[in-house]
């Protein structure tokens, strides 16, 4: 697809074989949910190198010294519930201290519509940096309700981070939130009739949590 400006597609080698990896259908739920919180840390150490620094006093065995630390209120990772959930600890390894909301979206089996259902999100979101998560992009409807309603809330910085995307999906993201930062771990070719992403991975949700 076209190239856009506020959307990252990630191509390491290491981050596309681990796709690979999710994508077969033999890979088992335990092996599938580790994959995805590994995809997800290797997506945040991307999606995380504008993080602004300051410099603190440092002692070390050797002699005093400034060193950085991140500067500012800590992150909110905000998973839309629930394959969204699998990607959180994946980023927490690489920022501890990052505060977590929630935001419960499911999709009408016949209009492909999300509806939401649930959103708490850290006290104060407005001074925060919220890297929102969902492995699948697929219409972009979840996605776009999410990131309005955390707007609504105060929400000023915002990233979004899925593992497949839809080219569907990620336009009209793009579309409605030209202002958030995508990243995404693969393009895929299209959506078919019943709204999953071909060749995709089948229902993330179902594979992390071993449900039909």
């Amino acid at each position: 697809m076209e190239k856009l400006d506020n959307v990252v597609e990630l191509t390491h080698p290491l981050l596309q074989h681990k796709i690979t990896m999710l994508r077969d259908k033999n890979t088992g739920t335990a092996e599938f949910r580790a994959l995805v919180e590994e995809i997800a840390m290797l997506e945040a150490f991307e999606a995380l190198n504008d993080l602004q620094t300051v410099d603190i006093e440092c002692e070390t065995p050797i002699e005093k010294c400034m060193a950085p630390v991140i500067a500012g209120r800590k992150m909110a990772i905000v998973p839309i519930l629930r394959a969204g959930l699998g990607m959180v600890n994946g980023i927490q390894r690489l920022v501890p201290t990052a505060k977590i909301g929630h935001i419960g979206m499911y999709r009408d089996e016949e209009t492909h519509e999300p509806h939401e259902y649930y959103c708490k999100l850290p006290s104060p979101i407005e001074e925060r940096l919220i890297v929102v998560t969902d492995p699948m992009l697929a219409t972009g409807g979840s996605a776009i309700d999410a990131i309005n309603l955390i707007k609504q809330h105060g929400g000023k910085r915002i990233k979004f981070m899925a593992i497949i995307g839809a080219p569907e999906g990620v336009r009209a993201l793009h579309e409605a939130h030209p202002d958030v930062q995508i990243y995404i771990g693969h393009i895929d070719r299209e959506l078919n009739a019943d709204a999953y992403i071909c060749p995709g991975l089948g229902d993330a949700g179902d594979r992390i949590f071993g449900t039909k």
